[in-house]
């Protein structure tokens, strides 16, 4: 591989294709990257984003094209999979390694210069590359990155020991340090707080050798990219390139798109219904009911017949060569009609009117939060004395804060999947929760191998890796145990219950593959599928724009600004926190 100065082109994919047995993810791909340039690679989960990433680090075979590299790589993956006896010391010496290289070539290079014979190109390519590196800060930049990430910095403690998000920042501090000519980013900023995205905006922007990044965060397109690649195909079945760098002029365009495709394809649709039924009254007469006049010979009703085959294969052929193959447009998420109180309970229905004379519709309405937490204290995590926190119906409730200040653990509590050491947590009667942890049952399982203990029995058999302990679970089928879970455990309403093919967010071969066999991101889908199952009337979200596509965090804020069920938020997505600034906020320090 040649040294990163002998070429300004750090990247070319040509024609890449790849699929899994039976599932074809990518289609003839064709990507040039070169120094300088920030490429943000985007699409709908399950378009391929992170297969692309993986193909274009080399971790993957395309079954057609070609990946030609220059210079160094260095890449940040969704999932670490760590040794019991790594530790951030040995992962930040993995990292410098490079840069401690090039410091030594240095040195040897100026020590065994000759002056009078010595061979100047050499010297000179070996300062090159020193500088190249800034190796002589190498050291301080992983230091400051840890620190501005929020990761821990002792070098003896164990990766195994620390969390995902722990683990996730010290890896992308490592990867930030070693300055590589081509570095491959997937979802960077899943795991950091607003400080610490800001840091590694910065970084980025001031990178000198080529990015491309696969990312759901809106602001980050608009700050750091310089073209955005878009995996989902458009009508002619290709990835885009969209040379415009901010977020809102690719939406624009993106949209506009998608609204001439469906309008193509619903007329294709209602032109394919015309044909059919004028293929239906064309070969009517050739019934068996059908009788030519009476009194006509039998040569006269072969003859008819075939005037009668031949009009119609002509009528066929014409209407066949007018239509256009139009494949079907990609899903939209359809966000089911959320109640915002219980119907039971002593609670007022307000759909059925209410009478003094009869007790069934006589209950008052809820006068009280629906959720109500005070003073709430989790070991050394959260620790809130005198705070109230109260939901009410249809209520709204934004928390915020950097890593480390107890947003998730406070989610939990609130959730019930944290007892408290201290305080209270008050749910009025019959009141049923939809619930989206930052690290969802699926997440949680394909990291540590097994299920969250407050995570559903039947799921956690659905997800488990171990042949010998089930066969592979359809998602669909996984579904349907959880909604069984929650029936009896007396949280689902069977009249109210929501059907995950109805959300728009999974396809229905999606829905009919082994759930264990979706990407990161079609697992998110899936855990937020499950959170509106029940038809909650409090939906608690915990960092929910992690791993969804852009497309479906603009559709999910806009459906969590219309819903009537009450809905908690926390997160670090900057776009999302400007879009719900309106929204009450807890701002956790």
């Amino acid at each position: 591989m040649a040294d990163a100065g002998a070429a300004d082109v750090q990247l070319v994919a040509d024609g890449v294709t790849f699929g899994y047995p039976g599932h074809p993810v990518l289609d003839a791909v064709d990507l040039v990257v070169s120094a300088g340039d920030r490429i943000g690679l985007v699409g709908e989960n399950g378009a391929g984003k992170t297969t692309l990433l993986k193909v274009l680090a080399g971790d993957l075979v395309p079954s057609r094209g070609s990946v030609r590299r220059v210079g160094s790589l260095a890449v940040v993956d969704q999932e670490l999979d760590v040794s019991g006896d790594e530790t951030i010391g040995s992962m930040v010496a993995g990292a410098l390694s490079t840069v401690r290289a090039a410091s030594e070539a240095l040195a040897s290079a100026v020590d065994e210069f000759d002056h009078e014979s010595g061979d100047l190109a050499a010297l000179g390519a070996a300062m090159h590359r020193y500088e190249h590196l800034a190796a002589w800060d190498a050291d301080r930049r992983i230091d400051e990155a840890l620190t501005r990430f929020g990761a821990p910095r002792d070098h003896d403690r164990r990766l195994a020991e620390l969390s995902v998000g722990e683990r996730y920042r010290v890896r992308l501090a490592c990867r930030l340090g070693e300055r590589a000519d081509l570095l491959l980013l997937d979802e960077p900023t899943n795991h950091l707080d607003a400080a610490g995205i800001e840091h590694l905006t910065v970084q980025l922007q001031r990178w000198p050798g080529a990015l491309v990044i696969v990312t759901h965060d809106r602001r980050l397109l608009d700050d750091v990219m310089t073209a955005i690649l878009d995996l989902d195909p458009a009508m002619d079945g290709r990835p885009a390139l969209y040379g415009a760098t901010r977020y809102a002029d690719y939406r624009f365009a993106k949209d506009q798109m998608l609204r001439r495709w469906r309008a193509r394809y619903r007329a294709e649709r209602k032109r394919a219904l015309q044909l059919a039924e004028r293929l239906d009254q064309a070969y009517e007469g050739l019934s068996d009911e059908w009788r030519p006049p009476k009194g006509s010979n039998a040569h006269r009703r072969a003859t008819r017949a075939r005037i009668h085959v031949k009009a119609a294969d002509r009528l066929v052929e014409r209407l066949e060569a007018q239509a256009v193959e139009v494949p079907v447009p990609p899903l939209a998420l359809s966000f089911p009609d959320l109640p915002s109180i219980p119907r039971h309970a002593g609670v007022q229905d307000p759909d059925r009117p209410s009478r003094d004379d009869d007790p069934d519709t006589a209950a008052p309405q809820v006068r009280g939060p629906l959720l109500e937490v005070r003073a709430p204290r989790v070991g050394t995590r959260l620790d809130l004395p005198g705070v109230r926190i109260d939901v009410p119906p249809c209520g709204r409730l934004l928390v915020t804060g950097p890593n480390g200040s107890g947003k998730s653990t406070l989610v939990a509590a609130l959730a019930g999947r944290l007892p408290l050491d201290r305080g209270t947590r008050t749910l009025a009667a019959g009141v049923r929760l939809g619930v989206l942890m930052q690290e969802g049952p699926t997440e949680h399982a394909r990291d540590a191998g097994r299920m969250d203990p407050d995570a559903p029995e039947n799921l956690a058999r659905a997800l488990s890796s171990s042949p010998g302990v089930a066969p592979p679970v359809s998602a669909f089928d996984a579904y349907a145990r959880h909604a069984l879970d929650l029936l009896h455990g007396g949280l689902l309403d069977p009249d109210e219950l929501v059907p995950v093919a109805a959300l728009g967010l999974l396809t229905e071969e999606d829905l009919d593959r082994p759930l264990r066999d979706l990407s990161v991101g079609q697992r998110r889908r899936f855990d937020l599928a499950c959170a509106l199952l029940a038809a909650p009337h409090v939906l608690i979200l915990d960092e929910p724009t992690n791993h969804l596509s852009v497309g479906l965090v603009d559709e999910l804020t806009e459906a969590l600004r219309l819903t009537s069920a009450a809905v908690v938020v926390a997160t670090h997505d900057r776009k999302m926190r400007a879009d719900l600034a309106d929204w009450p906020e807890l701002t956790l320090a």
